[in-house]
């Protein structure tokens, strides 16, 4: 039997000056549900898919990164272009597009959702061997973002069925391994995958030529299907801790609660915004910087970098839990607590790293970032999963993932822009990094902290209401 839990609005309690009675009428009454959680087996097979597939949309990434430099050649693009294509170009289609798709995890099966995200992410890469022209290429980019906005919302909700509350903190960090994993082994593969296509000889095919960087794109197709076929062999876990009477809220209302919670939201959006322009900038320009500041190579950089980013980022696996466990024992807001420290150490890191004068300094500086980074994500993630509603569950991971993409989609551009712009020559790229690490870190990490009360009150409300 479904117990309804019924109480004052956290607005009331967050959002100080608006009626208790008032709030208590928007109050979202949470269901719980008697059916017994998944099978152990079920759980951790479907993580394994997610991570999978997560790793893939990471190895995306890194991948065309380290592509980028002979994309900027082959088409004679100025630094600002190719900021443009790893940033503002990749999440165009994606900010249209999360919404829905977001509403769909609600709605739909996620395991469908996740299944064509992967095989359109897969299709996507096939067609961007084919293009001939940057704007064809462009294009291409844009829908990848697409594909990339069906993944999160879906895999987080999912999850959160398939393991308990008490159980959700190791699954949680071990989903890291799909990113840490992508942006890191999967820089080695498509090193590999490089020198292969660099073997290979020029083949005119459909009105292009075929050579390089085009045949890199066509081998990153093949993955994506099967990541689309094992999806769709997850069992789809039945949803848990859902508003009364059972149905999706339209984004509407959706947008209403969180407005109302906004003093809890607001700070996680923004805060996260900020991190994300740097998080994304950096990975999107490292092959640029450590060619033209240390003159390595695309496949010296691709054997030479991951293993300083998997160090950390392992590290940070186990740091993340480790830290929120050792903060829970004295606070209820160890989650967003936990993420504040992180972010304050990542902002020295990020200006003084592209300042290193040599590349096993700024790798090194590098690997601290990420292990702070990747410690930081396991307590962002559970927030929202641990203060929201199922029925918004989808929609809101979405919104907070649109933040995460829309002001760090900023990141790359502003790189290029401050190389081209500010300081004027390619070999100035350590000058914008530095520059964006000191407009970008310290803010994120004031304004997460403004997070932590209105976090702890809104626990504090939630344990009232269960009681």
């Amino acid at each position: 039997m479904a117990i309804s839990m019924s109480g004052p609005d956290m607005a009331a309690e967050l959002n100080h000056g608006v009626d208790a009675g008032e709030a208590a009428a928007h109050h979202l009454a949470v269901a719980a549900r008697d059916e017994p959680w998944p099978s152990a087996g079920a759980a951790w097979f479907a993580l394994s898919v997610i991570i999978f597939a997560t790793f893939l949309n990471f190895f995306d990434s890194a991948a065309f990164g380290l592509l980028i430099e002979q994309i900027k050649t082959e088409f004679g693009l100025s630094n600002t272009a190719i900021g443009l294509l790893q940033g503002p170009v990749n999440v165009v289609f994606y900010m249209v597009v999360m919404l829905p798709l977001s509403r769909c995890s609600d709605i739909f099966p996620r395991k469908y959702v996740l299944a064509i995200g992967a095989l359109l992410i897969a299709l996507l890469n096939a067609a961007g061997g084919f293009t001939s022209t940057f704007m064809a290429l462009a294009f291409t980019r844009m829908l990848v973002g697409a594909g990339g906005g069906a993944h999160a919302p879906g895999s987080y909700s999912m999850l959160a069925d398939f393991f308990p509350p008490e159980k959700r903190r190791w699954p949680f960090a071990v989903l890291q391994l799909g990113f840490i994993g992508g942006s890191t082994i999967g820089l080695v593969i498509a090193g590999k995958l490089l020198a292969l296509a660099m073997s290979l000889p020029e083949t005119p095919f459909m009105g292009t030529t075929l050579h390089g960087w085009k045949y890199v794109l066509l081998m990153l197709a093949l993955p994506g299907v099967v990541a689309c076929v094992l999806l769709l062999m997850v069992p789809e876990p039945p949803r848990r801790g859902v508003i009364e009477g059972g149905k999706p809220l339209p984004i509407r209302a959706v947008i209403s609660e969180i407005w109302r919670r906004r003093a809890v939201y607001g700070p996680l959006f923004l805060g996260l915004g900020f991190s994300a322009a740097h998080a994304m900038a950096a990975p999107a320009w490292m092959v640029p910087f450590y060619k033209r500041t240390y003159g390595w190579s695309e496949v010296e950089i691709a054997t030479r970098a991951p293993m300083f980013m998997l160090a950390g980022q392992i590290a940070g696996l186990l740091l993340g839990p480790m830290l929120i466990k050792l903060l829970a024992r004295r606070y209820r807001d160890a989650n967003v607590r936990a993420v504040t420290i992180c972010f304050c150490g990542v902002a020295p890191l990020a200006i003084l790293g592209p300042m290193m004068p040599s590349p096993w300094l700024a790798l090194t500086c590098s690997m601290l970032s990420g292990m702070l980074g990747i410690a930081s994500a396991v307590p962002q993630n559970l927030v929202i999963q641990e203060i929201t509603p199922n029925q918004m569950r989808g929609q809101v991971t979405g919104l907070y993932l649109m933040m995460f993409t829309a002001v760090g989609a900023l990141g790359p551009f502003m790189i290029g822009f401050f190389t081209d712009h500010v300081f004027g020559h390619d070999g100035d790229v350590w000058k914008a990094l530095a520059l964006s690490g000191a407009l970008l870190s310290p803010p994120a990490a004031y304004i997460i902290s403004r997070a932590i009360r209105p976090y702890a009150d809104a626990l504090a409300l939630l344990d009232k209401e269960t009681q």
